[in-house]
């Protein structure tokens, strides 16, 4: 009861402008912690836990297999997460405290970034890693200078990529939220996105629509999911659409668990390659050919969708003309308004 009267005030938090960089929605954490489907005696990692919203829910999940005290002892110490900034940081032990989690003392005040790469050893890579990076920030610089020179960047979203895939163990699954700036960017994104390609099977994009993360953000986000240990040779991208009669989400109207619904039916198993699949309305697939000769592009359209055409020139002009029309008898009156204030 209070862990969810918290999550309410985390949001609130969000709202007011305190704590709203850290917050993700709580039906995508959801989503993304129910595909990647942590077990127990599984190791889990957020490496930029923010107020703890996937750590929360990866416990909530783990609890459901829990049949002893001894399950319950796993469940106290499966988990790290690492956060850079100190309010979030402080928030996130009182939320894992909040939903009985005794001492949380796996989860650090750091700049998981700042170690060099090399450094994390064997012993420290883990099962499974969910998270949100913080998208669309720049680290500050120098930090860069911890990853190898083809990976060299200091954009965050792209370092924490680089990042899960080291230190992922073999087998290692993850999910995780990321811009399409990452899906369709070149340069540094390119040799990162070949890498995880080449190292690990990403089986799964869904592209989520504009304004999840309304109105603090108004960037595009997909949730990408692969596991480590062996090359892709598809991609299933999965179009999520907005529920019926919206065409947006915000404060009032978020997203809910509950649209993922066809998400969820349509996944499949991933240890029979999800051989269940198929294309829909909403659902495709990518051969890794097909990327490669794309350069790694990953930002694919639905090619379900009617195609946008730029429409008929004879049919815009005079759209067009007609704004211009518009738009100049609107600077006319402004400025009218205007000189009428400073006569006064």
């Amino acid at each position: 009861m209070f862990g969810d009267i918290y999550e309410k005030l985390l949001k609130d938090l969000q709202s007011a402008g305190n704590a709203g960089e850290f917050y993700t929605p709580r039906a995508v954490t959801q989503f993304i912690v129910e595909q990647v489907n942590p077990t127990l005696g599984e190791t889990l990692l957020d490496p930029a836990c923010g107020t703890g919203g996937f750590l929360v829910c990866a416990i909530e999940h783990l609890r459901k297999q829990a049949k002893t005290e001894a399950d319950e002892r796993l469940i106290q110490d499966c988990f790290s997460g690492i956060e850079k900034k100190h309010l979030p940081h402080v928030l996130c032990m009182t939320n894992l405290m909040l939903h009985g989690i005794d001492v949380p003392s796996n989860v650090r005040h750091d700049n998981t970034l700042a170690r060099p790469l090399r450094d994390w050893g064997p012993k420290e890579r883990v099962d499974v890693i969910v998270t949100n990076p913080p998208f669309g920030g720049m680290e500050e610089d120098g930090i860069e200078s911890n990853y190898p020179n083809e990976f060299r960047t200091r954009e965050t979203a792209d370092l924490f990529l680089v990042l899960i895939m080291k230190i992922l163990k073999a087998g290692g699954r993850a999910g995780l939220v990321l811009p399409d700036g990452t899906l369709f960017g070149e340069g540094v994104k390119t040799r990162i996105k070949e890498a995880l390609l080449t190292e690990c099977n990403l089986h799964t994009i869904v592209r989520l629509p504009n304004g999840v993360f309304n109105p603090y953000t108004g960037i595009r986000t997909n949730l990408l999911f692969f596991t480590k240990g062996t090359p892709t040779k598809e991609v299933w991208y999965y179009e999520h659409p907005y529920p019926e009669g919206a065409k947006s989400y915000n404060k009032g109207k978020p997203i809910r668990i509950e649209e993922f619904e066809a998400e969820r039916a349509w996944w499949g198993i991933e240890a029979d390659g999800f051989k269940g699949r198929v294309e829909n309305e909403q659902a495709w697939r990518v051969s890794i050919d097909q990327i490669r000769a794309g350069n790694y592009n990953l930002d694919l359209k639905n090619p379900h969708r009617p195609d946008e055409g730029v429409g008929d020139v004879d049919h815009l002009l005079p759209e067009y003309e007609k704004l211009l029309v518009e738009i100049a008898s609107t600077r006319s009156k402004l400025k009218a308004q205007i000189l009428e204030a400073l006569k006064r």
